[in-house]
């Protein structure tokens, strides 16, 4: 498995390999099962698998949520070995961003509803950085979770958008033996919080309606920034922890 910690170290591997296909899974670290799904599913379509890891500023309003994101580099690396990965794209801030992110891509619309009302820029920090992840991996297709059902339909939009030759694959939700839908956000879960988290995703798809939902999660406990219903599926995203460190979990169910 080749580290790659520049633009140039980049080229030269694309250079070096000969495969007719290649997939791309863009991550922020903290890697768990559902990230490794993502590569399972590149590795079955494509002869070259490249991953990267690159916690992404740019789509943090909140500088505490950057500030607590898990680091487990070492722990990424080791797993994506063993996962057969053929490459590993390491870049950090000034090699992505040499303009200071004064260049950026803005969708109008759905990048403003649900997550994007609640985070502002979160979005436009989102797509420009898979903006430039995809121009300089430049894979075949490129692998999302449906967790982040909101980012994947933007990132296929915007691809579709700009008329970028990377083929956008949805992969369905991994979720935790009790339902909780992993997430590398779940590792800064208390125990208790942990142990009552699930309760998140029985009350989305349970509920008959999404005030109903607001109200049985309110009265459960969490704190509620949105639930809403949009072309039959069910998105949410509640806030769980001290005031000081919450924590923000998000879902989708498909409902009706």
């Amino acid at each position: 498995m080749k580290l790659l910690e520049s633009i140039e170290a980049l080229k030269s591997w694309q250079a070096s390999v000969s495969v007719s296909t290649t997939g791309f899974v863009p991550t922020m670290g903290a890697l768990h099962a559902g990230h490794l799904s993502l590569i399972e599913h590149s590795r079955a379509d494509c002869q070259a698998t490249v991953v990267s890891i690159y916690v992404n500023p740019t789509q943090f309003n909140n500088p505490n949520d950057l500030a607590n994101y898990p680091n487990t580099l070492e722990e990424d690396l080791r797993q994506l070995r063993v996962a057969g990965v053929d490459a590993v794209f390491l870049p950090d801030y000034n090699l992505l961003y040499p303009d200071g992110f004064r260049y950026q891509v803005e969708e109008t619309v759905f990048s403003h509803e649900l997550c994007g009302e609640q985070r502002p820029g979160h979005f436009t920090g989102v797509l420009t950085v898979v903006m430039k992840l995809l121009n300089l991996v430049k894979p075949d297709r490129a692998y999302f979770g449906e967790k982040d059902y909101q980012q994947l339909s933007l990132v296929r939009g915007m691809v579709e958008a700009f008329f970028l030759d990377t083929e956008i694959v949805g992969c369905p939700i991994v979720r935790e033996e009790d339902g909780l839908a992993m997430s590398s956000r779940n590792l800064n879960l208390t125990v208790a919080d942990r142990s009552h988290a699930p309760r998140f995703s029985r009350i989305l798809a349970s509920a008959c309606g999404d005030s109903e939902a607001v109200q049985q999660l309110q009265s459960d406990g969490f704190k509620v920034d949105y639930v809403r219903t949009i072309d039959g599926r069910r998105f949410g995203a509640v806030l769980m922890g001290s005031e000081e460190r919450p924590v923000r979990l998000i879902d989708n169910v498909r409902v009706g």
